[in-house]
């Protein structure tokens, strides 16, 4: 038996979830006559607490499109430095939007106001004009690390004072929600629009939804479709998606402790190291330093042995927790690591 920690996108759905999608009822979404799609909408769209939704392909669509609908060309937007729309999205905004961007170094994926305040340019033809500042919650690079409700809300403030939209890459805000009993509309009002995605922890097999106001969202349907992302029947992907939804949130508790489990059993190894702080939700970064083996060795001696990790540099590990990995595979997990890090 494969034990799979890659990632959460690695789940599969359920027996109930696919038979949801094969009973769900179908239009045409390009007409928005789909009413699997339409629930599906409306239901994130006011757990979000915002006035309307759209479904799109994945994240980085959802993202994409969001940015397209608060910018122009030329325009700037204020990111993390690790943000997964700078780190992991092909240069997108460059090339979809035209927007330059100015990533900020934070502290485990966090900005703090004074730092957003510093990067907004002055009015000054030499300089493109600031328009947009992107938060991630949680913060992948960063560990699952959660963005602190308290900096979000000073960070609407500064974006009021100069008036600038926020966008949050909330692909995991479920699992901060989860992890700090937030309601997910609490962190939706400092926003104007959020995307979440349905296909990592919520364990649908595709899709993400864009939510904001009825303008917003408007906006952003024209960008998925100049994207080519309008689809038609589908409402049988968005029947996963809405299962997930509905059966698949609080049970995201149980990943946090089996992660947290990991990373308190993985640091009492030789040469590992975690920075137990960070492990807040689902996500464990190791670094294996005075390990006697590099992380690409240790994946591969993992992997002999059933267990699937990443390297995600010469010396860090990272390890996601999901509903298809039980406390009982971790405990098999932590066992092979020790057999390989300590013979």
């Amino acid at each position: 038996m494969i034990i799979d920690l890659r990632s959460d996108t690695f789940t599969k759905p359920s027996e109930a979830m696919r038979k949801a999608m094969a009973s769900a009822e179908v239009g045409d979404d390009v007409f928005g006559e789909d009413p699997t799609v339409n629930r599906l909408q409306q239901k994130v769209a006011s757990m979000l607490g915002k006035e309307a939704g759209l479904f799109v392909a994945s994240g980085t669509m959802g993202n994409q499109v969001a940015i397209n609908a608060h910018t122009q060309p030329g325009d700037e937007v204020i990111l993390e430095a690790q943000a997964h729309i700078f780190y992991y999205e092909a240069g997108a905004p460059a090339l979809l939007s035209g927007v330059q961007l100015r990533p900020v170094p934070g502290t485990r994926g966090i900005l703090t106001p004074t730092q957003v305040e510093a990067a907004i340019r002055p009015s000054n033809v030499h300089f493109p004009p600031t328009r947009l500042i992107c938060l991630e919650n949680t913060h992948n690079r960063a560990g699952g690390a959660i963005f602190p409700i308290e900096g979000i809300r000073e960070i609407r403030r500064v974006a009021d004072e100069f008036g600038l939209s926020m966008h949050l890459d909330g692909a995991r805000l479920w699992n901060a929600s989860v992890a700090t009993g937030i309601p997910l509309n609490e962190y939706g009002r400092y926003f104007d629009s959020i995307s979440v995605c349905f296909s990592k922890g919520l364990g649908a097999p595709v899709g993400s939804l864009v939510a904001g106001s009825g303008a917003t969202i408007e906006r952003a349907h024209r960008y998925r479709k100049i994207y080519g992302g309008g689809m038609r029947q589908v409402g049988i992907i968005a029947a996963g998606a809405l299962y997930a939804v509905e059966h698949n949130i609080e049970r995201m508790a149980e990943d946090h402790q089996n992660a947290r489990l990991l990373a308190e059993r993985v640091t009492e190894l030789p040469g590992v190291s975690v920075d137990m702080d960070v492990v807040q939700t689902n996500i464990v970064i190791m670094e294996v330093k005075g390990a006697k083996y590099t992380a690409p060795q240790i994946v591969e001696a993992l992997k002999e042995r059933g267990v699937l990790i990443l390297a995600i540099g010469p010396d860090k590990l990272r390890a996601v927790t999901h509903l298809q990995v039980s406390t009982e595979d971790i405990q098999r997990a932590i066992d092979t690591f020790k057999k390989i890090l300590k013979n």
